[in-house]
């Protein structure tokens, strides 16, 4: 009777250790200030608007960016407010800062959240500070204050932490239209300090978006210029950049414009090619071992597979959105963004890659987090933070193409020489 006892108690425990803790940051559309906060938990979507249930106000306009930087808190990088949101993980709001303005993606090692910023100017405890190109800001999370800034290259993107460096992917992406270059640089940062150590010049252009990080390897994703120089990816070696080793970097000729780290320390890679001469989309499917890539340097490692039915099920979506693998239990997800204007689609596999389910979300659904299973949280002192208004500011979509927007409600791909309404 005790061995049955203990067998079904056994039971019990693992079946709620894989219990699946979902949050998804649905952009909505921007200067609509319409972005929300998905909960999945299991096999079921809980709420679309998880951040207004839990504190009865919006969370704010275009978010791009969620981390957890501790066993209490989260972080929202919400770009067209201008505030980076701190949130328990029960969804409570904590603080918010309003110091870096054109905010994009986040990085921590769980004393400090380090940002990117396309803008200009950063206010911290030492005052303003200004910039000829973007920066990184550190923000003190025992208050909530930006204590230090870098300067880095002109707009940049991916954000990434590794033996106390932070490694930054410079983009350029208003180069088009403003007197400098499309960068093609990735900055190391020392954390402790701020300083910028170097620089590493890839060789790729505009290296846009969130980086993958696989111990010692980021995936990174060059869109290319949309018209000449094509989308590409670069596999990238921490380590051996800060040996000064000149072999640090690959280049392979696939886009990774979506990309997430798998529990064996591969890259899966949805690419997106837009060309603005055929003003079409050319897709590929990868995974990618970093470690054989780098090693082969880009002879192998790379396969046109993923696992199960995923690539099939994400050939079938209208505009692929996102991809991610939950890092505690292994099941894979995806996004749809459809028609970018109206619901996209969650969808849910095995670590197989067997689906599971197909879920109603909100509009351009991009970035996830998992949550720990069994996750032990306590409370986070309340702090009182001030209104914010919006900012004018200059946005690229998920699929590095830039966009305005000049009515509320709407807005505005760049094609060609011209704005199209979307």
């Amino acid at each position: 009777m005790r061995r049955l006892i203990f067998s079904f108690f056994c039971f019990i425990v693992v079946s709620i250790q894989a219990q699946e803790k979902i949050l998804l940051l649905n952009e909505g559309m921007w200067q609509a200030d319409n972005g929300r906060l998905t909960y999945f938990e299991d096999s079921q979507v809980v709420s679309n608007q998880w951040f207004r249930d839990q504190n009865g106000y919006k969370l704010g306009d275009t978010p791009n960016d969620i981390i957890q930087i501790n066993d209490n808190l989260i972080a929202i990088a919400i770009n067209w407010s201008n505030i980076v949101q701190f949130i328990t993980p029960e969804g409570k709001a904590v603080a918010a800062t309003e110091d870096i303005p054109n905010n994009r993606k986040l990085c921590t090692d769980g004393e400090y959240v380090y940002v990117t910023s396309y803008g200009h100017e950063c206010l911290t405890t030492d005052g303003y500070k200004y910039f000829d190109k973007g920066f990184v800001a550190k923000i003190d999370i025992s208050n909530f204050q930006t204590v230090a800034t870098c300067e880095v290259g002109y707009e940049p993107e991916g954000i990434a932490l590794y033996n106390g460096r932070l490694f930054v992917a410079n983009t350029g992406g208003y180069a088009f239209e403003e007197a400098h270059d499309y960068e093609t640089t990735v900055s190391i940062i020392n954390a402790s300090t701020m300083e910028l150590e170097k620089d590493i010049d890839t060789g790729q252009i505009n290296l846009y978006g969130k980086l993958s990080q696989a111990g010692n390897f980021l995936l990174i994703n060059s869109p290319g210029d949309y018209y000449e120089v094509p989308a590409a990816c670069i596999v990238f070696d921490c380590e051996k950049a800060l040996q000064g080793e000149n072999d640090c970097f690959v280049r392979l000729d696939y886009a990774s414009t979506y990309s997430c780290t798998t529990l064996d320390n591969q890259f899966l890679a949805i690419g997106s090619r837009f060309s603005y001469y055929t003003n079409e989309y050319e897709f590929n499917y990868v995974t990618i071992d970093p470690e054989e890539v780098m090693v082969s340097m880009g002879g192998s490692g790379i396969t046109e597979e993923m696992p199960g039915s995923v690539m099939d099920d994400i050939k079938q979506m209208v505009m692929p959105y996102g991809i991610y693998v939950n890092p505690y239990t292994g099941y894979i997800y995806g996004t749809d963004a459809g028609s970018f204007e109206g619901a996209g689609f969650l969808y849910q596999w095995s670590p197989k890659g067997q689906l599971i389910g197909k879920h109603k979300v909100y509009i351009n659904p991009g970035h996830f987090l998992a949550l720990p299973p069994n996750g032990i949280f306590n409370s986070v002192e309340i702090i009182e933070t001030s209104n914010f208004e919006p900012q004018t500011s200059i946005l690229y979509d998920l699929q590095g193409r830039r966009v305005v927007s000049l009515n509320k409600g709407r807005f505005y791909v760049r094609e060609g020489r011209k704005f199209i309404s979307k």
